[in-house]
C-alpha cells in the first residue's frame, strides 16, 4: 500500500493534478497489484457519484453564480456596508459581514469570495487599504462560506460518512457566526494600528432602505435553510429552489442577468461542477483500495495500542488535517480522509456531525493558505496581487481562525445544540 501513495505523491509534487494522480496511483495498483478487473476501477468511479444527494452542488454552484451577476451580492454589500461600515477598519467588516450573509445562499466559499472581493477589494483600494491586506480579508472571510448553511463541502461529507445532510447544515450555523465575529476582532486591531479609515455612520433612515432593498436577496436562505429544516424540501431539492429564486430575481425583478449572460453563467458552473465530480469520482477507487488494504484497521489497531483521550485525538487529527490541507485541495483532504478516520471516530466515541463541523471548518483554513489554496488564488488572481505578498497579510486571519477551529472542537455543543434541537437524532 505504501507504493499508492509513493506514485500518487509524486505525480501530485510534479504538478499532475489530484484527480489524475489519484486515478493513476490506483489504475496502477490494480494493474500490477490483486486480481481485480479494471472495469471494476471504472464501475467505482461512477458508482461513487451516483448519488441524489450530490445533485446539491451543480446548483449551489448555480446559484452562486447567479448571485454575483443578478446583483444580489452588490444588494447584500451595500446592507453590510450601512451596518458596520462605521467601525474603524470599516470596509474589511463590511466584507466578514457581507460574506457571513452570502455564505447563507451559495454554500461556496470560492463563489463568496469572489463575489464580494470584486466589489469590495478596488473600494478598500480607493479608501487608503493596501491591496494585499484587502485580498487577504476577503479570503479569511470566505471560508465563511461552506460552514453557514448550505456548504457544499458539508453534502460531500455527509454522503462519505452517511451523516444528515439537515444536521450538519444546521450544525455549521453557530461556528460560523464565531469565526465571523473572531475576524471581526482581528480586523479592527490590525486596523488600529494601522489607522484603517472608517465610514461615515449609516443614518437610521439609509439604514433602513439598504435593508429594504437587501430583503428579497435575504429570501434565498429563508427559501434552503428553511426549507430543509421544515422538512419541506431535501438539500438537493432546497439547492434547485435557491438557484430558480436568484434566477427570478436576477433576470425578471433587477433585470441585470441578460440572455446573453445565461450561456456564461451555465458554463462556469458547468466547469466548477465538474472540477468537483472528477476529483469525488477519482477519490472513489483510491478509496476502495484503502479499504482493500484494511488502512482503518490499521489506523484504528495503531491507536488502540497506545493509550489516548479522545481530547488528543482530535489534536492530533486538526493538527494533520491543518498540514495536509495546506498542500491539497479541501475536497481532496476529505474524500481521501473520512473513509479512513471514521472508525476511529466512531471508537473515540466523537459525533459525527460535530467532526464534520470541525473538519470541514479545518481544511477550509487551508484554502488561504500557501502552496494549494484554492480561495487564495482565485482572491489573488482577480486583483494581480502577489502570493507572497497574501501570505504577509493572512496570517493574523490564519490564527484567528485556527481559534475558532479550538474553540468549535473543544465545545461540541456549538455545532450540536441547533440540530438536536431542530432534527433530534
Amino acid at each position: 500500500m505504501l507504493w499508492l501513495f509513493v506514485v500518487m505523491l509524486t505525480l501530485f509534487v510534479i504538478n499532475v493534478p489530484i484527480a489524475w494522480s489519484m486515478a493513476i496511483a490506483a489504475t496502477v495498483y490494480m494493474a500490477l497489484g490483486p486480481k481485480v478487473p479494471l472495469q471494476g476501477m471504472v464501475q467505482r468511479m461512477i458508482g461513487g457519484i451516483d448519488t441524489f444527494p450530490l445533485l446539491a452542488i451543480p446548483f449551489f454552484i448555480l446559484a452562486g453564480n447567479l448571485m454575483n451577476t443578478g446583483g444580489i451580492t452588490d444588494r447584500l454589500v451595500r446592507f453590510a456596508r450601512a451596518m458596520v461600515g462605521h467601525i474603524t477598519g470599516g470596509l474589511a467588516h463590511v466584507v466578514v459581514v457581507s460574506n457571513m450573509i452570502m455564505a447563507g445562499m451559495s454554500g461556496s466559499g470560492v463563489a463568496d469570495a469572489a463575489g464580494s472581493g470584486t466589489i469590495l477589494i478596488p473600494a478598500m483600494k480607493k479608501a487608503g487599504y493596501s491591496v494585499p491586506f484587502s485580498a487577504a480579508i476577503v479570503g479569511a472571510a470566505g471560508t465563511i462560506g461552506p460552514i453557514i448553511p448550505p456548504s457544499i463541502p458539508f453534502v460531500v461529507y455527509g454522503s462519505i460518512a452517511s451523516v444528515s445532510i439537515g444536521r450538519l447544515l444546521l450544525g455549521g450555523a453557530i461556528p460560523g457566526i464565531l469565526m465571523g465575529i473572531m475576524l471581526m476582532i482581528f480586523v479592527y486591531i490590525i486596523a488600529k494600528k494601522r489607522r484603517y479609515p472608517s465610514e461615515p455612520k449609516a443614518s437610521w433612515g439609509e439604514l433602513l432602505r439598504a435593508g429594504l432593498r437587501a430583503i428579497p436577496p435575504l429570501g434565498m436562505p429563508v427559501i434552503i435553510v428553511g426549507g430543509i429544516i421544515a422538512g419541506i424540501m431535501t438539500p438537493t431539492e432546497a439547492a434547485v429552489a435557491g438557484a430558480a429564486y436568484a434566477f427570478v430575481l436576477g433576470f425578471f425583478i433587477y433585470r441585470e442577468i441578460t440572455w446573453a449572460e445565461i450561456p456564461k453563467i451555465v458554463f462556469e458552473s458547468v466547469i466548477g461542477t465538474a472540477s468537483i465530480v472528477i476529483i469525488m469520482s477519482a477519490a472513489q477507487p483510491f478509496s476502495w483500495i484503502l479499504t482493500y488494504e484494511l488502512a482503518p484497521q490499521k489506523i484504528l489497531s495503531l491507536f488502540e495500542h497506545v493509550e489516548m483521550s479522545p481530547w488528543l485525538i482530535l489534536l492530533i487529527i486538526n493538527g494533520a488535517m491543518f498540514v495536509i490541507g495546506c498542500f491539497m485541495e479541501t475536497l481532496s483532504v476529505m474524500i481521501m480522509s473520512v473513509p479512513l478516520l471514521l472508525p476511529l471516530l466512531n471508537h473515540a466515541g466523537v459525533d459525527l456531525v460535530h467532526f464534520g463541523v470541525f473538519f470541514v471548518l479545518n481544511v477550509m483554513i487551508g484554502s488561504i493558505t500557501p502552496p494549494v489554496g484554492t480561495i487564495m488564488y482565485v482572491v489573488c488572481g482577480l486583483n494581480k496581487v502577489p502570493i507572497v505578498e497574501f501570505a504577509k497579510e493572512v496570517w493574523p486571519f490564519v490564527i484567528a481562525l485556527v481559534l475558532s477551529l479550538l474553540i468549535v472542537t473543544y465545545v461540541p455543543i456549538l455545532s450540536l445544540w441547533l440540530p438536536d434541537l431542530v432534527i433530534p437524532g
